[in-house]
């Protein structure tokens, strides 16, 4: 859905958003109303998270209005809003995008280093990584003789975020429509995948094998059987330097998309992003993300632009 007048010199109309978010969430359930939309994705019961993406700071990080939109819907379907978790792995940039821990009335939250990575959740891959702290694994050799080898803090091991493992039943997947200059687009897959999980860094060196590892992770029950909505912030869309701010490449799209399907958002996000690049000269990105096909022969989703049907919701 695109509106004009939702974002001018990067601040968004909370108004028009939030109409926006609304449209869309009757559109992709056909459900009559706000709130019995969100009670056709989520249980009563459920402990819901919405993940956000906060790399940003200020200009890209998801916009605040878009999270306030999603609660106000979640609160109008019987949920309260102090227990519904909004997250990423890092929270640094997010007052100056508006939110205002403490008092929005919902959870924020970091995944703190080491202590919020669940040791029981695991992703194995035969690909080693360079352990670094923060990770759950990594061990230090200060104060310590003998100095430890470097293939004592390698593994092959990634843990997942204890929020993600027992803290929400329920995950409403919220990316920022941005490039990533490690995994080519920073879309639906890569949102709920990298930033959930420490040992990172292996699959985000622009190789086929860690591409595969993208789509791998997210089938994971964690996070497939947990994602009930995707609707991806496109208000500012950036097609380079992502998903940290590079304001040369970003461009006011003022759009916001949704789907239950993760890999047919990241399809048609990527389509975008390539024809913006081509038109600054910029090389193409789609080799690397490949886990977005990928993802669709593991039946995460779609990725088939023929099979595709993209409906233009009007204000």
């Amino acid at each position: 859905m695109c509106a004009p007048d939702a974002i001018k010199d990067y601040e968004a109309n909370p108004r028009i958003v939030h109409a926006m978010v609304n449209r869309l969430l009757l559109a992709a359930t056909g459900r009559p109303d706000v709130a019995t939309a969100w009670a056709s994705l989520v249980s009563p019961n459920d402990k819901i998270g919405i993940k956000i993406s906060a790399a940003g700071g200020e200009l890209f990080t998801t916009h605040h209005d878009v999270v306030n939109a999603i609660v106000d819907g979640l609160v109008a379907a019987g949920h309260a809003r102090a227990s519904i978790i909004v997250w990423d792995r890092s929270l640094g940039g997010i007052k100056d995008a508006g939110y205002r821990p403490g008092a929005d009335g919902y959870q924020l939250k970091a995944i703190a280093p080491r202590e919020g990575y669940d040791p029981k959740a695991i992703f194995s891959a035969p690909l080693l990584g360079k352990l670094v702290w923060g990770d759950l694994d990594y061990k230090s050799d200060q104060g310590k003789m003998p100095l430890l080898s470097d293939t004592e803090n390698t593994s092959g091991l990634s843990h997942f975020s204890r929020i993600l493992s027992t803290q929400v039943t329920k995950i409403i997947n919220v990316p920022v429509m941005s490039s990533s200059e490690t995994n080519g687009i920073a879309g639906c897959l890569y949102n709920v995948t990298i930033p959930n999980i420490d040992n990172w860094r292996r699959f985000a060196q622009g190789s086929r094998f860690g591409a595969e590892s993208i789509a791998e992770i997210y089938s994971n029950p964690l996070i497939a059987k947990k994602v009930v909505f995707n609707l991806m912030d496109g208000l500012v869309a950036q097609y380079a330097g992502g998903p940290q701010s590079q304001p040369n490449y970003a461009l006011h799209h003022a759009t916001l998309y949704a789907s239950r399907d993760p890999v047919a958002m990241d399809a048609i996000m990527l389509k975008r992003l390539e024809q913006w690049r081509a038109r600054s000269s910029l090389p193409a990105i789609g080799h690397m993300a490949d886990y977005v096909p990928i993802a669709s022969e593991l039946g995460l989703g779609n990725s088939a632009a023929n099979r595709i049907e993209i409906r233009n919701v009007g204000q």
